[in-house]
């Protein structure tokens, strides 16, 4: 017998891009001519780690069992100007509803809708081959570039579920025994503490409109703190429309429901305030008095006093089906307007930021002054220099040139560098040789 899948809803992930493939250095060979013109090709991109929401996938259980994924490296260019084919993406499938934070705990991404993705580590770009650098003054270039590396990053998926009702309560309020009467779903239903150690989702159809439903393990007090199960899963309720608050009417002489009410409102209205959620216990809500099978006298003694609290009081039985018409009916009245007020606000809403591949957008040069020298600081820049055969004196006059078109000579000059000072860049050490005016190659032009 196979145990089902464990529920994992955050795990940190290793994401690495494929590395371009290098240029090449080629020359066109025809009879009675051995070196004839340039005809390196490029190198092929990376392919790019891909993270694509999909309703077929409910957990992050894989990504926890295996934390590193990468993605394919390009092919290197060939003579003939055949350009090395790019590396293949690879496409992790994560469920409806996951958070992509970086490793500093920002949101980057929130793919909450079917086929939503992301590149969460882009492939480096191909290295140029030497017809590339082939210019009216440089006939024959004797260089090419190396593919750029990949980009690399830890990142948390953390799955929210997307439910239209979280179901709220202690534990054995009867949650899961709700969404079993209410849906098709089949959660796991005993009669101790933490019986449902993941939410269950099911699907309830009414004449108006279908909705999904979620069970959210019991809460407890300190569950906002991290006691018991309750912090790790709070962060489900956060994109539900709609709370019900499920009391037990079966436990009066251990458990005032009144109290358990206010309990785990205290843990709700804690948790939406470290989340930044302060519109959480305002969205709609009900709460429903559960098991009066077996506590009627506890319903008419706390039915009142709750309704005072401003909350809409219905009654029933898991176990029964009794009052569970009238629960699904408002259920579904409350799961149209929330979903109306959503409409409304994602129609005025500024979209999320997504993942964006470092050092692609930024040109910015940063100098700064060392105890040995300089160090240059710039995506571009450092990408240039990673790119470079500084092996082969031919490439590295061809970077000089990039650097001082690109402003960098410029910088250091203005920070104060002299003749002679050392400079770090990417890990290489350079010594700052100023260029003469008119030193550039205008022919070049640098991506």
């Amino acid at each position: 017998m196979t145990r089902p899948p464990a529920f994992v809803d955050e795990v940190k992930v290793s994401l690495k891009g494929g590395r371009g493939g290098n240029g090449v250095t080629s020359f066109a060979r025809q009879p009675f001519e051995p070196k004839g013109r340039p005809d390196g090709g490029d190198g092929g991109s990376g392919g790019s780690v891909v993270l694509r929401a999909s309703g077929s996938v409910a957990t992050l259980v894989d990504y926890h069992h295996r934390p590193h994924r990468a993605a394919g490296r390009g092919r290197n260019g060939e003579g003939d100007l055949r350009r090395g084919s790019d590396g293949d993406d690879t496409v992790l499938l994560v469920p409806v509803g996951t958070v992509v934070r970086g490793a500093d705990g920002e949101v980057l991404a929130d793919l909450v809708t079917d086929g939503a993705e992301v590149v969460g580590a882009a492939g480096g770009r191909g290295g140029r081959g030497n017809a590339a650098f082939r210019t009216s003054s440089r006939r024959a270039p004797r260089f090419h570039e190396f593919g750029e590396p990949p980009q690399e990053r830890w990142v948390v998926l953390e799955l929210k579920l997307v439910a239209d009702v979280a179901l709220v309560g202690y534990p054995n309020a009867g949650k899961s025994s709700l969404v079993a009467r209410l849906s098709a779903a089949r959660p796991k239903i005993a009669d101790y503490p933490f019986t449902t150690l993941a939410p269950t989702l099911g699907v309830v159809r009414t004449d108006a409109v279908d909705f999904v439903v979620a069970d959210v393990p019991g809460l407890i007090e300190g569950a906002s703190s991290g006691r018991g199960l309750g912090l790790s899963f709070l962060r489900h309720v956060e994109r539900a429309g709609v709370l019900v608050h499920v009391l037990d009417c079966a436990t009066y002489e251990q458990r005032d429901p009144r109290d358990d009410l206010r309990t785990v409102l205290a843990e709700l209205r804690a948790y939406a305030q470290a989340a930044g959620l302060p519109e959480l216990l305002e969205r709609p809500s009900l709460v429903f008095l559960n098991k009066i099978d077996a506590g009627a006298d506890t319903a008419e003694i706390v039915r009142d006093d709750i309704a005072a609290e401003g909350f809409e009081v219905l009654e029933g039985s898991a176990v029964t089906g009794a009052g569970l018409d009238r629960l699904r009916r408002r259920m579904a009245d409350l799961v149209v307007l929330a979903r109306q007020q959503r409409n409304s606000e994602a129609a005025e809403a500024i979209p999320r930021p997504v993942l964006r591949p470092a050092g692609r957008d930024s040109d910015d040069i940063r100098v700064e002054r060392r105890s040995d020298g300089w160090q240059v600081r710039s995506d571009r820049v450092e990408r240039w220099v990673v790119m470079t055969d500084l092996d082969n004196p031919d490439a590295v006059a061809y970077l000089q040139g990039r650097m001082l078109r690109g402003g960098v000579e410029r910088e250091l000059l203005k920070a104060g560098a002299r003749r002679g000072d050392p400079v770090q860049i990417a890990g290489a050490l350079f010594d700052f040789e100023p260029a003469p005016d008119g030193a550039a190659d205008e022919d070049d032009v640098d991506p």
